[in-house]
């Protein structure tokens, strides 16, 4: 065989193999060519995380998922309840089931906040009819500890890994307001850390703060600077624990180093901040912000953001990114309305400066009711972009203490994904929203209605698996995108509805295009020079692969909703 037969067999054989070996790799997000859920299949290129444009989930611990039936009974807490007044069995291990299923992966969940799981009070109260134990979470017997239905502190720790291994953030609520209630196995604490009396009457900001808030919640006295001794109860607690010594040694370093008085906020800033400097916590949600002086939830942030600091320098191999500690505040009655303060009738105050990055948007219920899309979208980027510069509010449609919810009846669950997960601002999840779990649950009293369990079994029923798969879409869309949370808004056109997102600050550059209640089968989408002329963009709801041309770009698919971005 002469040379050239040599080159010229070679040449075909090494064709072969290489269309072999390209048959055989893996294709990279391909375009559908139906309108098949396309959820998985969406892949964008990876965006810094921006707080300000999260997805979070919002789940009560004791009420999600029971990955550990061996710790539903704990501390004798086995007295009969009101409906949906006691532990029901959901737990730590139970979160972390669901982010190894991939369930928060598949909805575009960034950032998970879950309830307090430090250790309640181990008696009952009666409430209505009946019993009621802390299932919540807000009734704290000891800052230190977990509470053995929860779960376990290592547990704990293993979420948090784990829920950064998958790109999810943990918020964890926190309370510094009062202590649990008092019952026969919880006894008050010392009158130099608690008030029992008087009652709130919110008349002004003395009796909004210095007061308790209902009858049997010992207030916290955090407006006081005095050095106070711990509670006997807490001694004789961490002594027959085997843990005293160690405790004592912990406190003598935080306050030697911070130089803090030992007051009781700054105790409890001390309990709460060493989950963060051990295990990594990304932020917190404060609970009834409007009642703890100003002063300090200040002390609290900087000893917060400095722990996480700690954390970071002692784990380098685990840090996700250069973001500071975050703090989301429920300010009861906050709403966006273009204020950065909360108006006690005698005084103001800006919690924003005190800081808190992000207040719960109690407005958002009834701007999403009466505002038409563009109406809504508008306001609130124009809000966040001139008087919340540098800040956000959290939108929800339900929650865990908000009887009136957007949709209660859960007759507009489409609507209510698509108004919540496409409004400026960041989002909150109400664990269920996305399943249509009832808010409505006959024979609870008050806000047990609203903390029913996690409705797994309802994922098998095909109604309930095509708005998930609404949600589902939506969320990861947002999740890839900071733009549609943190971006600036701009309408294309009222008709069909069009709108663009775009969003470029400190080096972050991102842009989509949506469309809402538009035409089933073909239609024209107006790109407003958004993108290039020739860029091939992929509608993200139906999985379509389109091209602009003449600054617009023709879609065929059987939805009246597009989520336009960029081909990578």
């Amino acid at each position: 065989m002469n040379t050239s037969m040599r080159i010229i067999l070679f040449f075909l054989f090494s064709l072969i193999i290489g269309c072999k070996s390209d048959s055989e790799k893996p294709k990279s997000n391909p375009p559908q060519s139906n309108d098949t859920n396309s959820t998985n299949k969406q892949v964008s290129k990876e965006l810094p995380f921006v707080w300000e444009g999260a997805n979070v989930y919002f789940l009560l611990t004791d009420r999600f998922n029971n990955g550990n039936s061996n710790n539903d009974k704990e501390l004798g807490r086995t007295k009969k309840t009101s409906k949906l007044r006691g532990f029901e069995g959901g737990d730590i291990k139970g979160i972390i089931q669901k982010i190894e299923d991939g369930y928060f992966k598949e909805l575009g969940i960034n950032a998970i906040w879950i309830t307090p799981v430090v250790e309640q009070i181990h008696g009952s109260i009666n409430e209505g009819t009946g019993n009621t134990y802390g299932f919540h979470g807000y009734w704290a017997k000891d800052w230190t500890n977990i509470d053995p239905n929860y779960g376990t502190y290592d547990e704990l720790k293993q979420l948090v890994d784990i829920a950064h291994n998958n790109g999810i953030r943990i918020l964890m609520d926190v309370v510094m307001n009062h202590t649990g209630p008092v019952t026969k196995e919880d006894p008050v604490w010392p009158d130099s850390w608690v008030r029992t009396s008087p009652h709130c009457t919110y008349k002004d900001y003395e009796t909004t703060i210095n007061c308790t808030l209902v009858k049997n919640l010992p207030d916290i006295k955090t407006e006081s600077n005095e050095n106070v001794k711990l509670p006997q109860l807490l001694i004789d607690k961490w002594k027959a624990e085997g843990r005293l010594e160690k405790e004592l040694a912990e406190i003598d370093t935080f306050f030697n180093n911070t130089k803090l008085k030992r007051s009781p906020k700054n105790y409890i800033i001390k309990w709460l901040t060493d989950y963060v400097r051990e295990l990594g916590i990304d932020g917190y949600r404060v609970d009834t912000v409007k009642h703890v002086e100003e002063e300090a939830w200040s002390i609290l942030t900087e000893q917060a953001r400095l722990a996480f600091k700690e954390w970071k320098s002692n784990n380098p191999e685990k840090v996700l990114d250069d973001n500071e500690f975050y703090v989301l505040g429920e300010l009861y009655g906050y709403g966006i309305d273009g204020k950065r303060y909360y108006d006690f009738g005698d005084r103001k105050v800006d919690y924003f400066a005190r800081g808190f990055d992000n207040m719960i948007n109690f407005q958002f219920k009834y701007d999403a009711a009466k505002l038409s899309y563009e109406e809504l979208f508008s306001k609130y980027s124009k809000t966040l972009y001139t008087s919340l510069i540098g800040k956000s509010i959290m939108n929800y449609i339900s929650s865990h203490d908000d009887d009136k919810p957007f949709d209660k009846n859960r007759s507009n669950t489409y609507e209510s994904a698509t108004k919540l997960l496409l409004t400026p601002g960041v989002s909150q999840i109400y664990y269920g929203d996305e399943l249509a779990r009832p808010l409505i649950i006959e024979g609870t009293e008050g806000d047990a209605t609203l903390r029913s369990n996690m409705n797994w079994e309802g994922i098998k029923e095909e109604k309930t698996k095509l708005l998930l798969g609404h949600w589902q879409k939506l969320g990861v869309f947002r999740k890839n995108h900071p733009s549609i949370g943190a971006g600036k808004h701009k309408m294309i056109s009222k008709k069909p509805y069009v709108f663009s997102r775009k969003y470029n600050i400190n080096g972050v550059s991102d842009k989509v295009v949506i469309g809402l209640d538009l035409a089933k089968g073909e239609k024209t989408i107006k790109i407003d020079s958004i993108f290039p002329e020739g860029t091939i963009l992929i509608d993200q709801y139906s999985g379509k692969k389109v091209k602009v041309v003449n600054n617009s770009v023709i879609i065929n698919s059987n939805y009246e909703i597009a989520l336009l971005e960029q081909e990578k």
